[in-house]
């Protein structure tokens, strides 16, 4: 669940900047715990555009916080 919320807010954004998940370039994913991995990415794979898949590293770190378990960074172009 908290996957797909920070996928929610990286989609909002996105648009504030004026572009959107298709123009991905680079997304780093950290989890608080590596045995997460399978429903994070079940997640990931239904958020992400077929054929617009980013460059993409998983970690495994400890959060500032023990209720957050994902954290995501993403980097995207702007059009034009």
């Amino acid at each position: 669940g908290q996957t797909r919320q920070v996928l929610a807010s990286i989609d909002r954004l996105l648009a504030a900047a004026g572009t959107d998940k298709t123009r991905l370039l680079s997304c780093t994913v950290y989890l608080a715990d590596a045995g997460t991995f399978a429903a994070m990415n079940a997640a990931w794979e239904a958020w992400v555009p077929a054929g617009h898949a980013p460059a993409r590293a998983t970690v495994e770190a400890r959060m500032v916080a023990p209720a957050y378990t994902v954290e995501i960074v993403a980097v995207a172009a702007l059009p034009g």
